[in-house]
């Protein structure tokens, strides 16, 4: 299996993609339709755009609207929390349908993967928690792991943990709850953290790590923890 890094900018999405190189060219206009198909719904319903609420949308919206409305419902965020896990979500399936066998995608900490073989994660979580690593066995169905952060990235975050990376084998609702519950984490307290991620383990949800400071808050079924390097220079940034 010649699996190959390719680096995805589309407008404001900036991935990156480990696969086979003839599927790079898949995940780009996959990418790029769904980004199309997202600014027509807004330009039409800007609210969808703004809204730090869920938003109801009809049943005849497209897909991405609608998966991404559903997961805001659900975590009780805005529907454009979880675009990023739904622009994943939407180019590993294409590349899944087209005959990939092992994809990667990762869109600003936002994973979805469909793997054949084991995959070693890193969560960056700044200076004081290093080298934290999840190792993931293949599994039948595409996986999302998705981080939200209050203090690094571009998103917006009214939380203040360092990370909070969800587990789930629906990207977009890993997004959406990842964003929720950083926003939740207002200080280093073991019971309000303890407390929130038990309030985030709703159905659909497998796995929750929240990192802030020198404490690490786990919840739900969690893959393999393994010391892991990670290199900033793999850290998806343009």
């Amino acid at each position: 299996m010649g699996l190959k890094r390719f680096r995805l900018k589309v407008k404001e999405t900036v991935a990156t993609v480990i696969a086979e190189g003839e599927f790079f060219p898949i995940a780009e206009r996959e990418v790029e339709k769904q980004r199309e198909i997202l600014e027509r719904y807004i330009s039409k319903n800007p609210d969808f755009l703004n809204s730090l609420k869920p938003i109801f949308v009809s049943d005849n919206s497209p897909e991405i609207v609608k998966r991404m409305a559903k997961a805001s419902f659900r975590a009780g965020v805005g529907p454009m929390a979880s675009v990023a896990g739904a622009i994943s979500y939407f180019a590993v399936r294409e590349m899944v349908k087209e005959g990939a066998k092992h994809v990667i995608f990762e869109n600003g900490g936002d994973i979805a993967m469909f793997i054949s073989e084991p995959v070693i994660i890193g969560i960056y979580s700044g200076e004081k928690v290093k080298n934290l690593g999840l190792r993931f066995k293949p599994k039948n169905s595409i996986i999302g792991v998705c981080t939200s952060s209050g203090k690094m990235g571009h998103s917006l975050s009214f939380g203040k943990a360092d990370s909070v990376t969800v587990i789930s084998e629906d990207p977009v609702l890993a997004d959406a709850v990842a964003t929720a519950l950083c926003n939740s984490i207002d200080e280093e307290d073991p019971d309000k953290i303890e407390r929130a991620i038990n309030r985030f383990l709703i159905h659909g949800i497998e796995g929750v790590i929240v990192v802030i400071g020198n404490l690490v808050g786990l919840g739900g079924n969690l893959p393999e923890f393994i010391e892991t390097p990670i290199p900033y220079e793999l850290i998806t940034t343009w």
